[in-house]
């Protein structure tokens, strides 16, 4: 074997190489203000403008602002949610904290995301709330959906852990629906040193309720005024680190795309299911193909010494900890669990490792001619 250098899924030192991160954090100490103070605010204003919205509620993780997003819209115990269930369980779990039930419909087979016709086929059910999960970068047919809820009633939430950024026709991924939640983990496309989430909206009334929310549910010190609050709160440092990245968000996200082209045109005659795009509407925060026999393709590659994940392999009405009954058919969600597998494409990954990655892919599929 000629390279002995693994090649990683992520890597967090070179995705951040070259950002000064000690200032920011030395003016937070010095400040001696670390929860909800300057540097919160700051951030608040400038991703609620980058987004295209009006107001931003930084909370402690993407998971707390999917379950305070829902709690905002008034989702009770016992109400049904629209989900997919090939995204993680995230949705799901923010759908049970609340106490309500996951109504999972079928995904779109190209897009992997939520399919406009399968939720047109239950939305006379009035479901409370229709997540809507902008999977792997990859802004759903959102326009679509938005016009099906509206014409319901039925508030839509977008799940945008995964697509800071995207954009189509000059809308931002977080800027279609009624609320929209982000996601701040380390690995995300805009990633913080710890935990941080967002909650995004137009909506001014819905933004101070969950403004109160994040923070036990307080009109004022002390004071309980709603119930269903908790303490989820972005502190002062990670909002500062925020900060600093915010301004090479779309840089980063045009050099994932250049990478998932480059794949896209090496791939493109060999006997897998590449992303559906790598325009401004995909901001690669995983590069996912579908292949038939995923144990054997990972195999060799990790003999190549590249990392791949299966974002994510098992369905949501799958998991051994819930019970789901009344499913409809979800066959293309399952095939896609089966059959998905991440490649590395992250801002840092040099021309060298993409080549390194394209030529084992490619080597792959002419052995098994």
């Amino acid at each position: 074997m000629t390279n002995s250098k693994v090649i990683p899924l992520f890597s967090a030192p070179i995705a951040n190489a070259g950002l000064d991160f000690s200032t920011p954090i030395k003016n937070v100490l010095n400040s001696h203000w670390y929860i909800l103070g300057e540097e919160v605010n700051k951030f608040e204003d400038e991703f609620s403008n980058f987004v295209g919205v009006a107001h931003c509620i930084s909370v402690a993780n993407g998971s707390d602002a999917l379950e305070l997003a829902l709690r905002g819209l008034g989702v009770q115990p016992k109400d049904r949610v629209v989900a997919v269930a090939n995204a993680g369980f995230y949705g799901s779990t923010a759908i049970h904290a609340v106490g309500a039930t996951p109504l999972y419909v079928e995904i779109d087979p190209v897009s992997l995301t939520l399919c406009p016709k399968s939720l047109s086929a239950i939305i006379d059910t009035k479901p409370s709330a229709i997540i809507v999960t902008h999977l792997y970068g990859q802004l759903a047919n959102i326009e679509e959906i938005v016009r099906i809820a509206s014409a319901a009633g039925v508030p839509v939430l977008e799940d945008c852990a995964q697509s800071h950024g995207a954009r189509r026709n000059g809308k931002q991924a977080g800027s279609f629906g009624t609320v929209a939640c982000f996601s701040f983990y380390p690995t995300k496309n805009l990633g913080a040193l710890g935990d941080g989430g967002a909650v995004v909206t137009n909506d001014s009334d819905l933004a101070a309720k969950i403004k109160q929310l994040r923070q036990y549910g307080w009109s004022q010190k002390y004071q309980v005024a709603i119930p269903g609050g908790r303490n989820s709160r972005l502190d002062e440092i990670q909002a500062a680190i925020l900060r600093v990245k915010l301004p090479h968000l779309d840089g980063w996200n045009a050099q994932r795309r250049s990478i998932a082209k480059r794949y896209n045109n090496a791939f493109s005659g060999l006997d897998l299911q590449l992303p559906s795009s790598v325009a401004e509407d995909y901001v690669g925060h995983l590069y996912v193909v579908r292949v038939k026999n995923r144990t054997a393709f990972a195999a060799a590659l990790k003999e190549q010494l590249i990392s791949t994940d299966m974002h994510y392999p098992i369905a949501d009405h799958n998991q051994p900890a819930y019970v789901v009954t009344g499913l409809t058919s979800l066959e293309e969600t399952e095939r896609a669990c089966e059959t998905v597998i991440s490649l590395p494409c992250f801002p840092g990954l040099t021309d060298e490792e993409v080549e390194r990655v394209i030529n084992a892919v490619t080597a792959y599929f002419s052995k098994e001619k």
